[in-house]
């Protein structure tokens, strides 16, 4: 399983801390490279999805299921 972390801010403000929120997407059938390649088109639907919101950074990563809350 792969996991698309982002940190998406408030549009219009200072990006502070309380203002930015990390979010995720899991994948169970794409790889880590198969991910950072899809992940533009990905993001760029979610800040249509929220416009008053932007991406402030991303990362994917293989998700370590022992370490996944529940």
């Amino acid at each position: 399983m792969i996991e698309l972390i982002f940190v998406t801010c408030l549009f219009g403000t200072q990006s502070q801390a309380a203002d930015c929120m990390q979010r995720s997407l899991l994948f169970t059938d794409v790889t880590p490279m198969a991910c950072m390649m899809g992940a533009q088109p990905q993001l760029a639907k979610w800040v249509n999805e929220h416009p008053g919101e932007r991406i402030q950074s991303w990362k994917c990563k293989v998700v370590n299921l022992s370490e996944r809350e529940a």
